[in-house]
């Protein structure tokens, strides 16, 4: 019996370092590659239901794309990623009990070799606000991390802007 939830989604990235990236998300998700080639490594994930490719093309890394992430279904599984993340020596961002784009969320982040984020969360509910701490002047985007000058796994300081025309407007569907 087939249990994959479809459709699943398929995401291809470009990374500087095929050996240090499967490295990476080898940790991260708690499994090998289902393939390896020169130059590629492809992850197939049931939980979250996801097809990940990596192809190494250092000219084409481009991490200030946004991020990725996935919502998990209870607070349980959001501490066992958590969990997980610390036991492979990951290094992580923890926001718990945080107002980011107007839902009240736990969540963690990591950033992969090239600085691809990752955001794990658990939604609480619909928040009226946003914590203020994501409304200075300092950051780049709404509900996304600064991104690092040279790619690392370290996650060391995010900041968050409101901007004018902030991207986290109630029904916009950021988050």
């Amino acid at each position: 019996m087939n249990t994959t939830l479809f459709p699943r989604m398929h995401v291809s990235l470009y990374v500087a370092d095929i050996t240090a990236t499967a490295s990476f998300y080898t940790a991260f998700f708690g499994q090998e590659p289902q393939k390896v080639k020169p130059g590629y490594a492809k992850f197939v994930l049931e939980r979250p239901s996801l097809i990940i490719s990596f192809v190494e093309n250092k000219e084409r890394v481009q991490q200030h794309f946004g991020h990725l992430g996935f919502q998990v279904e209870t607070l349980e599984e959001l501490n066992a990623y958590l969990k997980k993340a610390k036991e492979n020596g990951l290094e992580i961002r923890e926001e718990m009990g945080t107002n980011c784009c107007y839902a009240y969320q736990d969540k963690f982040w990591v950033n992969d070799p090239d600085g691809v984020q990752w955001e794990v969360y658990y939604f609480h509910d619909d928040a009226e606000f946003n914590d203020p701490h994501y409304q200075t002047q300092e950051a780049g985007a709404c509900c996304m991390p600064e991104a690092v000058e040279k790619p690392t796994v370290q996650l060391t300081d995010i900041s968050f802007v409101a901007q004018e025309d902030a991207c986290c407007t109630p029904g916009s569907g950021c988050c």
